[in-house]
């Protein structure tokens, strides 16, 4: 063979090769799904957030992408955004989405955050069709934001302050020993629900509860809860409600418990993120949950697997919102049906989407406000029978009281605006 024959040949070999890589990779370079996560990830509530996007990373990297990904092969790209739970910040992250054509945002945590972020996205998807973006709410849970402001791009994906205050005062009110109730809690749009549905709601069912206190202080800003807690302690209060959260929820604690009241505190938040750590022996058959995720004894094999998964990844962290997970599954699975990412598309096959969690319940996306119906449980903060500790602490949650997810639906006052397509 000559010299350029070979040539030919050679340029002929590289070029075959090369059409054949480009032929063969086609599911290996395909462009990511990228979602956001907006949450605090500074500041003085950065354990939460940070703590949430551990949990959604995992959930993208463990279910999808070590599997080869979703729609044929694309991989789950988790894009950190942080608000410093602030909804000036919140602002300025939302137009780096935008800018960055980021048209899926998780965020969770305030509802002040969740409500500024909500009235955002509506406003930029109206002035900007086909650009839209889509709102998954894994955690804020003023009913406001499925009830008079509920909107066609907003997905919640936790019970509401009502639907968990409801089952509480349930159980509240069967509790005869329980007789005056102390509300404190952080002074923003969450805080006062938790304040008026509490009083409303045991004013209902147990006329002879007395309201000894209801008391609202400055989020994140309070050092020292002793002044507090003195008004507890001088009220005679033989229980305390509080929609608390992060410091606020572990100062709160720790000085009604150094104050050597034995009384139950009824909460939402008041477990993992150093939280159950720092109560210790101290929070045992005091500290009580309301929560959608059922504690200790854990219902599925499935969800000990992943607890296990999680755990051997991030030692020191806890799996604390199983809801994450179920969110991304969901959005996931709308994608899947609709062969699509459009947040308009995935909107619409969420809609009266019902859905088998790995804790083996089936859950249901009610199509009129965008609000999850699923089980609710009453758990208490102990050591005993604990499987599934938090904080490597030894302590963790006992469920004592379960509902059904038929027994948490509420009415909605929705009145959806839905986009024309």
């Amino acid at each position: 063979m000559n010299i350029k024959n070979q040539k030919m040949s050679y340029f002929s070999s590289a070029l075959a090769l090369s059409l054949l890589l480009i032929l063969a990779q086609p599911a290996f370079s395909q462009e990511p799904v990228r979602i956001a996560f907006m949450d605090p990830l500074s500041g003085a509530f950065a354990s939460i957030g940070n703590s949430g996007l551990k949990q959604l990373q995992f959930a993208a990297d463990h279910m999808f992408n070590a599997k080869g990904g979703i729609l044929g092969g694309r991989m789950i790209e988790i894009v950190p955004l942080d608000n410093q739970q602030s909804p000036t910040e919140t602002q300025l992250q939302f137009r780096r989405a935008v800018s960055e054509d980021l048209r899926i945002i998780f965020q969770g945590n305030s509802s002040a955050v969740a409500n500024a972020l909500n009235s955002t996205i509506t406003r930029h998807n109206r002035r900007n069709p086909g650009q839209e973006i889509l709102q998954i709410n894994y955690s804020a849970v003023d009913p406001i934001l499925t009830n008079e402001q509920c909107s066609f791009w907003h997905f919640r994906f936790d019970a509401h302050a009502i639907m968990k205050l409801n089952i509480l005062t349930d159980y509240i009110a069967e509790n005869p020993d329980v007789k005056k109730i102390y509300i404190i809690g952080q002074d923003y749009s969450f805080g006062q629900v938790v304040s008026d549905n509490s009083i409303a709601l045991l004013n209902a069912k147990r006329p002879d509860i007395e309201i000894v206190g209801n008391e609202f202080h400055p989020i994140g800003q309070v050092k020292d809860f002793t002044p507090y807690v003195t008004k507890i302690v001088a009220s005679g209060a033989d229980a305390v409600i509080t929609g608390n959260f992060g410091a606020d929820m572990v100062s709160l604690a720790r000085s009604i418990i150094d104050s050597g009241l034995d009384i139950p505190i009824y909460t939402f938040y008041a477990a993992y993120d150093g939280i159950t750590a720092t109560l210790g022996a101290d929070g045992v058959d005091r500290i009580h949950l309301i929560h959608n995720d059922s504690g200790n004894p854990l219902p599925s094999e499935e969800r000990k697997q992943y607890y296990r998964a999680f755990k051997a990844e991030n030692p020191n962290n806890d799996m604390t919102q199983p809801r994450i997970l179920t969110a991304l599954q969901m959005v996931v699975a709308a994608m899947e049906e609709t062969q699509s990412t459009d947040p308009y598309d995935i909107a619409v096959a969420l809609e009266d989407m019902r859905f088998t969690t790995i804790s083996g319940e089936e859950i249901w996306m009610r199509g009129e406000d965008h609000q999850v119906v699923q089980g609710l449980h009453l758990s208490v903060h102990t050591d005993q029978d604990v499987e599934f500790d938090a904080d490597n602490s030894g302590f963790g949650l006992v469920t004592r009281y379960s509902v059904p997810a038929e027994e948490t639906v509420v009415e909605t006052s929705c009145r959806m605006r839905r986009p024309r397509r």
